[in-house]
């Protein structure tokens, strides 16, 4: 596995179960609400400001969402997408990237076309079996609780990209 971290330009990242507990807490007013993991948020923006491609490719369509990944420095961001393939094929020819540079985060069912076409196919702890079966590689950790972090830093450090001399504290926030 990694000979094909050290291949790695590219991070595509499912939402709810992935960079969220995919718990979604719905208000009154019909405004639903999920929590990010600032760990995850550090790791992110690092790698967009290294220089890597991150896209996110999602079913849920919240505007907490955008903000929260557009915050970040990440302006691939595709929400309440039905069949993630076709937004996956089209990343892929607008960028000109290879499958082999692409690692694809992904938790439950609606992930399996994409991921069997990645380079590299990863998932959390807590991923439906289906997709712990066909992942080259699964995090220790649970989809909210680290597992974008632990991604990136490994692909990070394989690159000689992690360490940084002066790192910047924020992780997208806006105050």
């Amino acid at each position: 596995m990694l000979d094909k971290l050290k291949q790695i330009t590219t991070f595509i990242f499912d939402v709810d179960g992935v960079l969220t507990d995919g718990n979604v807490l719905v208000t009154e007013t019909g405004e639903q609400l999920r929590t990010f993991n600032t760990k995850d948020g550090y790791a992110l923006q690092l790698a967009v400001k290294m220089g890597f491609n991150l896209c996110i490719i999602s079913g849920g369509s919240s505007l907490g969402i955008l903000k929260r990944m557009n915050g970040l420095g990440i302006v691939d961001v595709y929400l309440g997408v039905q069949h993630k393939l076709s937004v996956y094929s089209n990343y892929v020819k607008n960028n000109n990237l290879h499958p082999k540079e692409i690692i694809f985060i992904g938790d439950d069912m609606p992930d399996i076309p994409t991921m069997k076409l990645v380079g590299l196919a990863a998932c959390p702890a807590n991923a439906a079996n289906d997709i712990k079966e066909i992942s080259h590689y699964i995090s220790p950790y649970n989809g909210g609780a680290g597992v974008a972090r632990d991604i990136i830093e490994k692909v990070l450090k394989i690159q000689g990209k992690w360490l940084v001399t002066n790192p910047d504290a924020s992780d997208g926030g806006k105050v």
